[in-house]
């Protein structure tokens, strides 16, 4: 006989589970004591927000899902702003919290870290919200779990377990079934075949790309080159047509010029994009016009309608989908005047953006020439917000941040310490500013706990700047915006990491050069001045 605790481990590991994030305590210890013996790497983080932070990049570097462990209580709280994250953006992650005993819970008698409703408040931030009652309903949780990961719009996950059934002997508990499921669907045929039959007629087709299409940019791409379409691709959507594709349209569709792309399309497909505001209207100036003719494809059955109604909806996977539209009689005469249109919404785009703008995008652009094959994982700072708004990542999943969505700051630290972990080969660039850095500043330890490959590029000025204008601009004296920074070298030699001070393009291109060809640690503090 085993322990329950015992035997979560054994059926995380039967799920292909290799990493899993945690702070232990007195109240998961049992979570704890078969990990030794296990293939898990278990990496320990200095607070419960980092963890699943550091869960979140390692699923979108990894492609697998992010599993944490927490405690009761105030484990769940401190981490419900990334779970916060990851849901916004439909990141798998799993957390599995302790709670207390079944006779401790729910009367409100001060036991230590009593929460009454635990689950209620995860469900929130969840697609699933699990309190198990007995032994036998957590290999059912967890294949429900895994389930929506892999064959529904993957979200966070929540397990909670009892302390007392945690340490409880059980036996005979059937593995998850999972990997025997079948493959994520594509569309129904009727929904098909009008989709085809759209694009056939279409003159000026125009694609919208996300975060779900992020597996199917094979297909993405040659769906565009077959109806010569020009590809808009939001924030999480970035790369899935490379930069200096004639199709290739990296600016955001919250920018006027990709408006009028859009607008001018007798026929849009969306596939994968939530059409939301945080992609497109960024700024929250005027709400994105809908299309006139919509094909949406999304694997969330009520996301197909959200935000703009579509002529066609096209519930099912992506890559399917597609494969399924690919593999009808799709193509006719139509005007060559793709690329045209591509190049004038991205000629019209530069221009629209301030010199400070472009100014950023050129330093990201450095970044992405001098560090081959980086994954840049960026926080709510100035560059990654003009980023946002235009720059062309090398490949699908390679830019990503938490500008968008939930708008989380302190989550480009951990979150690149995981897509570290999750994508070893690959060199991690994290973009951060001095403020939103400090949010999580306890987390500069893990990079070296467990040898990541990480730049740290602290965008340097001194204080929330970018609040400072927003301050000015509406009227208001700024106030509480001077966040004095720490000494960056001093910290970097506290934790054994290399460190630079850069102040203009050619130091940059430099120092990733060097960080390119050398697995370390290194924090590059950017003088912002100099690039706006």
């Amino acid at each position: 006989m085993t322990t329950l605790g015992q035997y979560l481990v054994e059926a995380l590991e039967s799920l292909g589970v290799g990493h899993v994030f945690g702070i232990p305590g007195v109240h998961n210890l049992e979570l704890y004591r078969a990990l030794p013996q296990s293939r898990i790497r278990h990496v320990t983080g200095r607070h419960e927000q980092g963890l699943g932070f550091m869960a979140d990049g390692y699923a979108r570097a990894s492609g697998r899902p992010g599993v944490c462990f927490t405690i009761t209580g105030p484990g769940l709280t401190n981490i419900a702003t990334a779970m916060g994250q990851a849901h916004q953006d439909s990141i798998p992650m799993l957390v599995i919290s302790s709670q207390n005993r079944r006779d401790e819970s729910g009367e409100g008698r001060g036991f230590l870290h009593e929460l009454p409703g635990q689950a209620a408040i995860a469900g929130e931030v969840s697609g699933l919200a699990r309190r198990i009652a007995a032994p036998a309903e957590l290999p059912e949780a967890l294949t429900e779990a895994f389930r929506m990961f892999a064959l529904a719009r993957p979200r966070p996950a929540y397990i909670e377990i009892p302390r007392d059934l945690l340490a409880s002997r059980v036996r005979g508990l059937p593995l998850p079934e999972v990997r025997s499921q079948a493959r994520a669907r594509p569309a129904a045929a009727a929904a098909v075949t009008a989709a085809v039959g759209a694009l056939n007629e279409a003159r000026r087709p125009v694609l919208l790309v996300g975060g779900g299409a992020i597996g199917a940019a094979a297909e993405v791409r040659r769906m565009a080159e077959l109806l010569d379409a020009p590809v808009v691709m939001t924030v999480n959507g970035r790369g899935i047509l490379p930069p200096g594709h004639p199709l290739a349209v990296p600016y955001s569709p919250s920018l006027a010029p990709v408006r009028a792309l859009i607008a001018g399309a007798d026929v849009v497909l969306a596939v994968g994009t939530e059409l939301g505001p945080t992609d497109y209207d960024m700024y929250g100036l005027r709400p994105f016009p809908p299309p006139a003719r919509l094909l949406r494809i999304d694997i969330d059955e009520a996301q197909t309608s959200r935000n703009a109604a579509p002529a066609v909806a096209l519930r099912g996977d992506a890559r399917a989908t597609l494969e399924a539209i690919l593999g009808c009689e799709l193509g006719g005469a139509r005007r060559r005047s793709g690329a045209s249109r591509a190049a004038t919404a991205c000629a019209k785009s530069v221009a629209a953006l301030t010199r400070a703008m472009r100014a950023q995008i050129g330093f990201l652009e450095v970044i992405r020439e001098n560090v081959p094959g980086a994954l840049l994982v960026g926080d709510s700072t100035q560059p990654v917000y003009a980023g946002n708004l235009g720059f062309a990542a090398a490949t699908p999943g390679s830019w990503f941040n938490s500008a968008t969505g939930f708008g989380s700051l302190g989550y480009a630290l951990p979150a690149s310490t995981g897509a570290s972990l999750g994508a070893p080969a690959r060199p991690v660039v994290c973009l951060v500013g001095d403020g939103g850095l400090q949010f999580t500043l306890g987390e500069l330890g893990v990079p070296r706990d467990v040898n990541a490959w990480v730049a740290i590029v602290v965008w340097n000025n001194r204080g929330y700047s970018e609040i400072r204008t927003s301050m000015v601009a509406a009227g208001i004296e700024p106030s509480g915006v001077e966040v004095v920074p720490p000494d960056f070298a001093l910290l970097a030699r506290a934790y054994g990491y290399a460190h630079r001070r850069l102040g203009s393009l050619s130091a940059l291109r430099k120092a990733c050069r060097s960080f390119a060809a050398r697995r370390q640690v290194v924090i590059f503090e950017i003088k912002a001045e100099a690039f706006e």
